[in-house]
């Protein structure tokens, strides 16, 4: 795909006319991509808020945990959407977009009461996705308190996220000539505005990443006491691997052994980084907040205070459990933008630059599954060691 953008770039330059005419290309993908999204939230929120049927049981480490998932994603959230306030990434992209005609201007009251559906049907076919989101938690805590009998509907919604899994795997084949097509219209429509606000988009998730990195997981890992030299010692393993491979289920096993040799209980472990592979994935979540400001920027729409709001609690729900499906930022997007009138011509952009942001973004991800069980562990009393044992300075060389 950056090949794709790099040609879209040259197309633009080049043949701006013919690059118009190529918008079918993408408009297919898009497409593709708003097709699958009922489907995947109702999948990923059922199966996330459901599956932790044994959560009562857990006691301390299951609200140690939630609580410092959410504190986490939280900070990221607001932090990838200040550095869009800050760094204005999209003030001179001329996005070419057509208008949404589905977005209302509501108020904050107007919106929270039409959250509730009234049918799930009919919310999943015009693809309201706060509808879907609301019915789906719900349905999900339906499930946790049914017990056993909701056993095969949690695997319904299991087998519906693997197959949303291929679905998408398919579409992303195409994806490749959507992000030149869109690139290519945009650049040629645009010109060099278009370059320079990629740019920024690229050193403002950039930086927003590594400030999140070194200030709050630092930070936190800091507060409780976790010895840091020991941890960067045992984490850089599993980071190398998700920098490299772009890919948080790459790391897992390696993220898994590592924090157990790092002194981490197996109890501790085997509880909290499982939910922390879908619920703390604070690297995404940033870019989340990032990446929509920046649409709006390059569209030149106007999001009023409550609509900011929503926008960022809609992100917070929509943003959990879908660690699995690839690609799965975009996924969430093109939900949001359709409800809150945002061009999808924007995701041909964000695509275009994804693969220069992914790197940090996914070892965020991983370093954020990495802290959280340590910071638990010290949480519930566990003491590391604060200096490496001679054969733990050799064990990872």
């Amino acid at each position: 795909m950056l090949l794709a953008a790099l040609g879209g770039i040259a197309f633009g330059f080049l043949a701006p006319q013919a690059a118009g005419h190529l918008k079918f290309i993408s408009d297919i993908f898009l497409r593709l991509i708003r097709a699958i999204i009922a489907p995947v939230l109702f999948g990923v929120l059922v199966r996330a808020v459901g599956g932790i049927g044994g959560m009562r049981d857990l006691g301390r480490l299951g609200w140690k945990s939630f609580l410092y998932f959410e504190v986490a994603t939280t900070v990221a959230l607001l932090l990838g959407w200040f550095a869009a306030v800050l760094f204005q990434p999209g003030a001179h992209v001329a996005l070419v977009a057509q208008v949404v005609p589905n977005a209302q201007k509501l108020s904050f009251l107007d919106v929270f009461v039409n959250a509730f559906p009234t049918s799930i049907v009919d919310a999943m076919a015009r693809g309201d996705v706060l509808q879907i989101v609301v019915f789906s938690f719900l349905f999900g805590v339906a499930c946790l308190s049914a017990g056993e009998r909701a056993k095969p509907v949690l695997a319904l919604a299991d087998a519906v996220v693997g197959v949303a899994f291929r679905f998408t795997h398919l579409i992303m084949y195409l994806a490749p000539l959507a992000v030149f097509a869109a690139i290519s219209g945009t650049v040629a429509s645009g010109g060099m505005d278009v370059l320079f606000g990629l740019l920024r988009l690229f050193i403002a998730a950039w930086g927003a990443e590594l400030l999140f990195l070194i200030m709050f997981l630092g930070g936190s890992l800091a507060l409780f006491g976790v010895p840091l030299r020991r941890f960067i010692h045992y984490v850089r393993e599993p980071f190398l691997i998700a920098f490299g491979t772009t890919s948080s289920a790459a790391a897992l096993p390696q993220t898994l052994e590592n924090m157990e040799r790092f002194g981490v209980p197996s109890r501790i472990l085997g509880v909290v980084a499982p939910l922390s592979l879908s619920l703390n994935l604070c690297g995404s979540t940033l870019f989340l907040g990032l990446a929509t400001l920046f649409v709006a920027q390059a569209a030149h729409v106007p999001l009023s205070f409550d609509q900011q709001l929503l926008i960022l609690l809609t992100l917070k729900l929509t943003s959990k459990g879908v660690a699995g499906i690839p690609r799965a930022n975009f996924v969430v997007l093109t939900a949001l933008f359709q409800s809150f009138g945002l061009p999808m011509e924007g995701l041909g952009l964000l695509l275009g630059i994804d693969a220069l942001i992914d790197p940090i973004r996914t070892s965020v991800n991983v370093l954020g599954h990495c802290a959280a069980p340590a910071v638990v562990a010290r949480w519930e009393g566990v003491s590391f060691p604060k200096n490496l044992e001679p054969a733990d300075s050799n064990s990872l060389k």
